[in-house]
């Protein structure tokens, strides 16, 4: 393998700077023990092992959709800094997600993803989740990074941190009370019907700065799409995520976050909707998506 310069000028062969990306994730990502298991240059196989905590529904124990949407996008940001030189901060401008299947419960879930074209600013990326083999995935991926998203050197400027803790309180009466991830999130409902996801340090993506995790960013906005989908149509079985495009349009910093969502279109069995996530003033909001669910019918009815 080439060299790369990394540290002060000095070249860092691929293997260490390798062993370096994998050692400085997000906090999320420590938290939630997703691990880099083989790496090539802008390429990335990573594993995330089974928690509960992952739930979406308790019922059923299928994993919550914004689990695999953090992973996805963590790995895919794996990728982009194997294909540089790992010191570059990155930021993730866009995400679509499509869900091939439900991630099975008990089973940990993997990721391949590459990085296939890179300019003087933007990186390419595209990844596919998967429980047994890579060719009966879980779910797809692309996205687009920003390169030198701000002046942080990401191998430099960490200083050690307590890793948090991914646990879900208990709220047998709540609307989240079958969803573990969501209670995890410390998602709850605010005032007419908008969502709201208090700060806390899990939810973390850069420590530098810090900033909110892109992925639970994305977990945030699909969250509020279920319920507000499920709320607008009087639908007792939540919706069915087909497919989710993220645009990040600011920084999440470390404050609150607030989501809403609105039906776009509403067919017999999918409906589009578009939901928006904002901080302190909703005329600005720090990330967008639009997607498709497919409606879930009760059981013996049409």
């Amino acid at each position: 393998m080439s060299e790369i310069s990394t540290y002060d000028g000095q070249p860092l062969p691929f293997d260490q700077l390798a062993k370096a990306i994998a050692e400085r994730r997000s906090t999320y990502g420590r938290a939630s023990g997703l691990r880099i298991d083989r790496a090539e240059r802008g390429e990335a196989w990573s594993s995330l092992p089974y928690q509960s905590v992952f739930a979406g529904d308790t019922e059923s124990g299928v994993i919550h959709g914004g689990v695999v949407t953090a992973m996805l996008d963590e790995s895919c940001g794996m990728a982009v800094q194997l294909a540089l030189d790992g010191s570059r901060a990155i930021a993730t401008l866009d995400l679509r997600i499509d869900y091939q299947k439900p991630a099975k419960p008990g089973l940990d879930i993997k990721a391949h993803s590459i990085c296939y074209h890179v300019t003087r600013s933007i990186a390419f990326v595209r990844s596919t989740a998967y429980q047994e083999t890579e060719q009966d995935p879980v779910a797809t991926a692309a996205a687009c990074f920003m390169i030198g998203a701000n002046r942080t050197n990401m191998l430099q400027d960490r200083e050690a941190y307590e890793v948090p803790i991914l646990d879900a309180p208990e709220d047998v009466s709540g609307p989240f009370a079958q969803s573990p991830f969501a209670r995890c999130l410390g998602i709850r409902v605010a005032e007419d019907g908008v969502l709201h996801m208090p700060f806390s340090p899990k939810i973390i993506g850069n420590p530098v700065l810090p900033a909110i995790h892109g992925g639970i960013t994305g977990a945030f906005l699909e969250t509020t799409a279920v319920v507000g989908v499920a709320r607008e149509l009087g639908i007792a079985l939540p919706p069915k995520p087909i497919g989710l495009t993220i645009n990040y349009l600011r920084s999440g910093r470390a404050l609150d976050s607030f989501a809403n969502v609105s039906i776009v279109r509403q067919g017999q069995r999918i409906v589009a909707f578009q939901a928006q996530a904002w901080q302190e003033d909703a005329s600005k909001p720090i990330a967008t998506a639009f997607g498709h669910f497919k409606l879930r019918r009760a059981a013996g009815k049409d």
